[in-house]
């Protein structure tokens, strides 16, 4: 490896970290709490749809905790939500829709 990988690996792995304090990331949490609460579900209920620790669900939503494209796929089912309707939205954020 030379050096300057290494440097660009951690640099962009950096950037990502900070994702979660992005506009994306306020978006996707504030999307994500709308359909939670518009399916009628609390913090807990939606835990255990999804047989996690209700910590984790609010660690989500608050941002201290990231989702992968499967755990999203995962949570929209449980809160009975188009996981695509919310990368549209943030697509369309993005392009200034």
């Amino acid at each position: 490896l030379d050096i300057r990988d290494i440097v660009h690996y951690n640099y962009h792995w950096c950037k990502m970290i900070k994702s979660i304090y992005s506009t994306d990331g306020k978006i996707l949490r504030a999307w994500l709490k709308e359909k939670r609460r518009g399916a009628g579900l609390t913090i807990r209920e939606l835990a255990e749809r999804l047989d996690v620790h209700h910590s984790i669900i609010g660690k989500i939503e608050t941002g201290e905790r990231r989702l992968d494209v499967v755990e999203l796929i995962e949570y929209s089912n449980a809160i009975e939500a188009d996981p695509i309707e919310c990368i549209v939205r943030l697509l369309e954020v993005r392009k200034g829709i």
